[in-house]
């Protein structure tokens, strides 16, 4: 093996620039073919994006190979503010914030039963905008997760029916959070007691990384038939932020800002992927995979400060916010159909299920239901693979509470929508 190869993937999976997003959470746009495939990729010969899918299929891989994909993601969406009388106050939409997800993978097989592979893509990230002057704007402005997974792995194929991998995940996110805030408080003046107004903007941002692991198995019944799990971990991030607030302080005291420091704690879950692989013949096979996602560990996005935001000690130090998530599935069905040896299509559908409780809801991530409807085409040689891929997701609708420092009482999110393309390339040496 040409050992500037090696450098040149490993490389090309850890610096390439990590950008995702879409009103969502979890991000399952890892390439091209699984984006077509609607996330239902476990089992795909010779491709170095089973780092990410599965990796226990590594072991289809021959030889040495680098894999580039890159997905755009454009998010749309509506929804309704209401008051505690039941009556609308705000009618509105989102400011259209597309972001990408990027994805860089290398395998090489090291021998007839041994194979490394590393891939550096984004499991976890979102991106939400609204309006500054909007009443949705007390609960979220803007909302950004940056996240990247880089997971060297390393894989056994022990014969004929089974294969297993196990591998460590090296994670990072980066969030920044802004919101308007209304607040009225008792003061306390020469003359007594009054109710002052907080009216101003607060800005958290950081980042943190942190360590979790995977592992993965595959047995084929036969030629035609497969069936694959693959579990990861859940990561818990110890989040240092630099906090902004502009004007927070009350009209009784006189605007002014505050700057300091701020920390939360975040974990990411853990899921399992279950997958059946059927072929039909040479040319066609299908895909099905269920994954559960223990989101109950997102139970809240409770913020400390190490400073009174609007100025009074012991006032405004904190921003808890109860999530109280659901554990969810996600089911997948893909079709790829090789039209000859050069040229393929795919097919896919996927559906989530929502994890958002009436009262965890809020405008960082305002989905509801998601359906996933996808399509792709691939062509390869000996040596290079290009594949494209196009994809629509049904939001669906969502209904939350308003929380204590909303400018509303409940919310309605509605007709939301996620355009998604993509595009992937692969090398063999």
């Amino acid at each position: 093996m040409n050992k500037n190869f090696l450098a040149l993937g490993l490389a090309a999976a850890l610096l390439a620039p990590q950008v995702a997003g879409a009103e969502g959470f979890a991000i399952n746009e890892w390439s091209a073919e699984g984006v077509a495939m609607g996330g239902a990729r476990m089992f795909a010969e010779d491709d170095a994006a089973n780092v990410a899918y599965n990796p226990a299929s590594i072991t289809k891989v021959k030889g040495e190979v680098m894999k580039s994909s890159y997905t755009y993601l454009s998010p749309h969406g509506n929804y309704k503010l209401y008051d505690g009388a039941g009556k609308e106050i705000e009618d509105g939409k989102n400011v259209v914030h597309a972001g990408w997800a990027v994805g860089s993978y290398y395998v090489r097989q090291i021998n007839d039963k041994e194979w490394f592979g590393i891939g550096a893509f984004p499991r976890f990230a979102m991106v939400s905008e609204f309006e500054r002057a909007s009443k949705a704007s007390t609960n979220a402005f803007f909302s950004k997760l940056n996240g990247v997974s880089v997971t060297p792995t390393y894989a056994h194929k022990f014969d004929k029916k089974w294969s297993a991998a196990v591998g460590a995940e090296i994670n990072y996110v980066g969030l920044e959070l802004q919101k308007n805030l209304q607040m009225k408080m008792p003061v306390e003046t020469p003359v007594g007691t009054k109710i002052a107004t907080i009216d101003g903007t607060t800005q958290i941002e950081g980042e943190s990384y942190a360590l979790g692991w995977n592992a993965a198995a595959n047995y084929a019944f036969d030629d035609k038939n497969e069936i694959g799990v693959v579990y990861r971990s859940r990561i818990k991030h110890s989040l240092e932020a630099d906090l902004k607030g502009y004007n927070t302080k009350p009209d009784l005291m006189g605007g002014g800002d505050v700057f300091g420091n701020a920390y939360g704690v975040v974990t990411l879950p853990d899921s399992w992927d279950i997958g059946y692989n059927h072929k039909f013949d040479k040319k066609t096979r299908l895909e099905l995979k269920a994954t559960r996602t223990n989101w109950s560990t997102y139970d809240a996005l409770n913020v400390y400060f190490d400073k009174s935001l609007v100025g009074i000690p012991g006032i405004a130090e904190s921003f808890p916010s109860a999530k109280n998530w659901e554990s969810g599935w996600r089911y997948a069905i893909g079709l790829e159909h090789n039209l000859s040896d050069k040229y393929t299509v795919m097919a896919g559908f996927a559906f989530d299920e929502s994890s958002i409780p009436y009262d965890g809801g809020d405008f960082i991530v305002p989905t509801g239901l998601r359906r996933t409807y996808s399509i792709g085409a691939r062509y390869n040689d000996k040596k290079q693979t290009v594949a494209v891929a196009l994809g629509w997701m049904d939001v669906g609708n969502l209904d939350f509470a308003g929380h204590a420092t909303d400018a509303y009482k409940s919310a309605h999110a509605y007709d939301s929508f996620t355009k998604i393309a993509s595009i992937s390339y692969q090398r063999k040496f």
